[in-house]
């Protein structure tokens, strides 16, 4: 009696073995680290390699260990102060054909790492980090809807043939001037038709018959709510798809955007990505005037001289076919017919219908792809380094319109796929909508972090010292087992947790500590079962077995009630209550598991099919 089949066993046995090594690489420390990243002008290889430890001994500086990866160099460090100089002295040897930043790196060994056993991530009251506060100009926002208005509206009166003298933007409304009040009259009505937002006022000065086109405030107000969404979405996209473990970006008030990006250890990098800026224009190629008189200053009207990555000028008109905020997806690869790195772009609808129009009116005549950046470059002035924002526009593919095309196509005259890549990258993740401007920012470093972390590991500690006492003194080798079920359960969520690969936040840890409190209700309710058994004169074997089995519905509804608070908490929750809650729920599981069949597994190996005449209980 009392005895589980082999295959129980078994499963008690694996599930310990793999949640120890799953649990073991948070043992190991963090090391400081230095990662050096190549670009589209250089990249980070074996001579790289070279110079990069030919620099730091120069200067002294030991390193712990030095990876190669593909385009990458991961060095680290003994300690911070080694660090930080070693970016310094390879900043001035380097230059800023390289990207450098600090980090963290754990020094998991190779084997643990080759089973997929990696730590956990921490949050950033734990592992330090950056909190960043972000302004959203919102009249920005609508400037740049109107200019999108007065482009539509060129447009429109050009097919309609209505006769214009001007159209431009003044203030908050697009003004145009006819010189007819009969034409004015049909523009109105096309206008109307055609963009039902927009609130018309015609106005008569100075002989001009004028027309006053501005947005509704209702259209002002979406415009800025819209704005502030496809924000957070795209700095949320562009900080997941670059790598930024368990970022929290979320709004605050009417027009800012707070974003806390857990263990980043520059700053100035990190403002680089979320205010970076990659985007394309499709522009028809002006084939009708010389590219050498617009090169002597002449450009003609209508046109812009732009040149294409090799520095030859090319002649393009100032007319805008789409651009990136029309990009509705975009993936990397290679053409069928060239071999060549190639991004894969779809449309949106209006987008798509503006292409198709272009391309079936324009069929044989050469089309230009615009590759827009905001490039920070970095240098050593009089030993100090300066950093600046260059914007670039560069031409990156000239080609005939074979045919015309529509939502899909490709585009190509990339250097490499890796830039093809990241072009694909920061396209789907959408281009800003409004500009935005970082007002606060504040760093919280790994010494507080690591003090949160030493208080949180000996608040896990005391309670379960605490835990473990009243268990061996209430209930002696029964109270043992549950201490050992306890350990394991502390074990089973640290392994879950890296496994997840989820991020542990104070409130996570004030989750453990919850949970080891909770973990031993189970086994009360079991073995005060046991107790009243053999108070009403069961055999040992049977009160152990009707413990278990009489307390077993007790548990699971007791513990079903804390999983689902748990879901609602992370359902309703924000940032530290989902930590909270993740923590909460995976504890009530595993302490399920350990407390139930861990413990029983035990039990039964000490006690299980022998003639027993009483119970150390």
């Amino acid at each position: 009696m009392n005895r589980y089949p082999l295959w129980k066993n078994i499963l008690v046995s694996i599930v310990l073995f793999v949640g120890l090594i799953y649990a073991l690489p948070n043992i190991f420390d963090q090391d400081p680290a230095l990662e050096i990243s190549g670009s589209r002008r250089a990249e980070a290889d074996a001579a790289t390699e070279a110079r990069v430890r030919e620099a730091l001994d120069k200067a002294g500086i030991a390193i712990k260990s030095l990876d190669a990866g593909s385009n990458k160099l991961l060095l680290r460090f003994d300690d911070s102060e080694s660090q930080l100089r070693a970016k310094d002295s390879l900043e001035t040897v380097l230059g800023g054909d390289y990207t450098l930043a600090l980090t963290l790196s754990s020094d998991v060994p190779g084997w643990l790492r080759s089973v997929g056993a990696l730590p956990m991530y921490l949050g950033l009251d734990l592992r330090g980090g950056i909190h960043v506060l972000i302004d959203v100009d919102m009249d920005a926002a609508v400037e740049q809807a109107l200019d999108r208005y007065s482009g539509d509206i060129r447009t429109l009166l050009r097919d309609e043939k209505l006769r214009y003298t001007t159209l431009s933007l003044q203030g908050d409304a697009v003004i145009i001037n006819f010189k007819e009040a009969e034409v004015r009259a049909e523009a109105i009505n096309k206008i109307e038709d055609e963009f039902r937002n927009l609130l018309l006022e015609p106005v008569d000065s100075d002989g001009a018959f004028q027309l006053q086109a501005r947005m509704s405030k209702n259209e002002q107000q979406t415009t800025r709510k819209f704005a502030l969404d496809q924000n957070i979405t795209t700095l949320r996209n562009r900080v997941n798809a670059l790598g930024v473990s368990e970022p929290l970006i979320q709004q605050q008030g009417e027009r800012r955007i707070v974003v806390q990006l857990p263990g980043a250890q520059d700053p100035a990098r990190l403002k680089d990505l979320l205010g970076a800026t990659a985007t394309l224009e499709y522009r028809l190629e002006d084939t009708e005037h010389s590219v050498e008189d617009a090169v002597a200053g002449r450009v003609p009207v209508g046109s812009k001289l732009y040149r294409t990555r090799e520095g030859r000028p090319i002649l393009l008109k100032k007319r805008v076919i789409v651009t990136g905020n029309q990009i509705t997806d975009a993936s990397s690869g290679f053409d069928q017919r060239s071999n060549q790195p190639a991004v894969f772009v779809s449309l949106d609808g209006p987008g798509a219908r503006r292409m198709r129009n272009v391309t079936t009116e324009n069929v044989g005549k050469p089309m230009a792809v615009v590759f827009i950046e905001t490039r920070t470059e970095s240098k050593i002035v009089d030993g100090k380094k300066v950093t600046r924002k260059i914007p670039v526009q560069e031409v990156i593919s000239v080609a005939n319109i074979l045919e015309p095309f529509g939502r899909r196509f490709q585009t190509t005259g990339l250097d490499s796929p890796a830039e093809a890549h990241d072009l694909a990258l920061l396209l789907r993740a959408g281009a800003l909508a409004a500009p935005i401007e970082i007002v606060e920012e504040r760093t919280i470093g790994p010494s507080l972090g690591q003090d949160n972390i030493d208080q949180g590991f000996r608040s896990v500690i005391i309670g379960m010292l605490l835990v473990m006492v009243f268990m061996a003194v209430s209930y002696r080798v029964f109270g043992m087992v549950a201490n050992m079920a306890l350990l394991l359960n502390l074990v089973l969520i640290v392994a879950v947790l890296s496994m997840l690969q989820a991020t542990l936040t104070l409130p996570g840890i004030a989750g453990i500590v919850l949970t080891v409190g909770m973990a031993v209700d189970a086994n009360v309710l079991i073995f005060e079962r046991i107790r009243e058994e053999i108070g009403i004169g069961n055999t040992p074997q049977a009160s152990i077995h009707a413990g278990y089995e009489k307390a077993l519905s007790t548990i699971v509804d007791a513990n079903v009630t804390t999983l689902i608070a748990a879901v609602v908490l992370f359902s309703f929750g924000t940032g530290p209550i989902k930590g909270f809650a993740i923590t909460l729920f995976i504890g009530i599981l595993t302490s399920m598991f350990t407390a139930i069949v861990g413990t029983r597994a035990v039990i039964n190996l000490v006690y299980g099919g022998r003639r027993l005449e009483k119970l150390v209980i």
